[in-house]
């Protein structure tokens, strides 16, 4: 760009010309795609989604259930025959004053045979899930950002292992038990549907003119899905190596420092090497204030798992609506229905037929050449 640090990159400068980088090759606005993504819009997509990958039904089920506030909806779950199987409040718009920033799934309650009332069927499983939108005004809908539409269908995809499970035993229904490195893999898997044409393009429709989402911005937000993917890549992997190193070869008072560790690891995942005096370590709260200790690797791990488990769906043919729903269904029989009742890379294997595989995340991350019969 003729800058003057063009032949000189430090680590200072490279948010800064990273996002003219995005700027230049994509001129994505997320403010100016509001419009198209109206969130009662997204939502039906998201319940019509779920009904052809899984075979569930959506309802409205207001007023069946206290709500803590007027704006908060509450659903129910419905099985193939019409049978109620779950249910789950949505919680959608900010609330400074008494709500925390962000967005996340929990349950309210679990599926359980035991704390039934009648100790035969068992207890049906409850969800929440929280946002942060923006609430409506006036006759205008909530109106999202992109990046939001990704983050319903992520925690949506954490309601949906806790409401389909199977596992009648309370402590390993639903979400319970599941270890970290797996439990990411329902949400992160639903977020590829939202850079699945149909999918996307059955939600994106102006809120005032019914105008469908440009095709030029849908293939611009196909691109940008991968911008700065290797670098991205190579940091979660410096935060994960240097994390397994400390807390299973480190040794105190040894030859090495923690810092020097660090440095070493760095050495191998990162393009421009860290200053002699780089102390990121006292800022890396996840794996010593945060719980993560010895497991960031997870966040990476899952991003593999739920790229494989994507892939099954764009093996089967992402176009063939009878493939879909009967891979739709295998996922649900495995991956949501299993819980911890059953060790995670078994439940795994029994849908995808193998172990895990690096490639598709890799193919996903515009990391690896794909073939023109692809």
């Amino acid at each position: 760009m003729g800058a003057l640090e063009a032949d000189d990159l430090n680590h200072w400068d490279i948010t800064f010309w990273s996002e003219r980088l995005r700027e230049s090759k994509f001129d994505i606005n997320e403010e100016e795609l509001r419009p198209f993504f109206s969130l009662p819009k997204v939502m039906d997509g998201l319940f019509d989604l779920a009904k052809k990958l899984f075979g569930i039904d959506i309802e409205p089920a207001d007023g069946l259930a206290p709500v803590w506030n007027k704006d908060v909806r509450f659903y129910c779950v419905k099985d193939s025959s019409g049978s109620p199987i779950a249910y789950f409040y949505f919680d959608p718009y900010t609330r400074s004053s008494e709500k925390k920033g962000g967005a996340w799934m929990n349950e309210v309650v679990g599926r359980s045979r035991v704390l039934s009332r009648d100790g035969a069927s068992a207890r049906l499983p409850v969800a929440h899930m929280v946002c942060n939108q923006s609430p409506p005004v006036g006759n205008k809908p909530s109106l999202m950002t992109f990046r939001e539409v990704e983050t319903v269908f992520h925690e949506f995809g954490h309601a949906l292992q806790h409401m389909l499970t199977k596992q009648d035993e309370g402590l390993v229904s639903g979400i319970r038990g599941i270890e970290w490195d797996a439990v990411e893999l329902p949400s992160q898997f639903m977020e590829n549907w939202c850079y699945h044409r149909d999918t996307l393009m059955s939600i994106a429709k102006h809120y005032e003119t019914g105008e469908s989402l440009p095709k030029e911005v849908y293939l611009k937000l196909l691109a940008a899905r991968t911008f700065r993917a290797g670098s991205l890549s190579l940091r979660q992997i410096r935060f994960a190596s240097v994390d397994l190193e400390l807390h299973t070869k480190y040794v105190p008072g040894g030859l090495e420092t923690i810092y020097d560790v660090d440095r070493r690891v760095s050495e191998l995942t990162q393009v421009i090497p860290p200053l002699p005096e780089d102390r990121f370590l006292c800022g890396f709260s996840h794996i010593f204030a945060g719980g993560y200790a010895a497991g960031y690797y997870s966040y990476k791990w899952a991003e593999v798992l739920s790229a494989d488990a994507f892939s099954a769906f764009e093996d089967a043919g992402l176009d063939n609506s009878k493939a879909v729903e009967e891979t739709g269904h295998k996922f649900r029989e495995t991956i949501l229905a299993l819980g911890g009742g059953k060790p995670p890379l078994e439940v795994f294997v029994e849908f995808r037929g193998r172990q895990p595989s690096p490639e598709p995340l890799l193919r996903h991350n515009g990391l690896l050449q794909v073939s023109a019969s692809a």
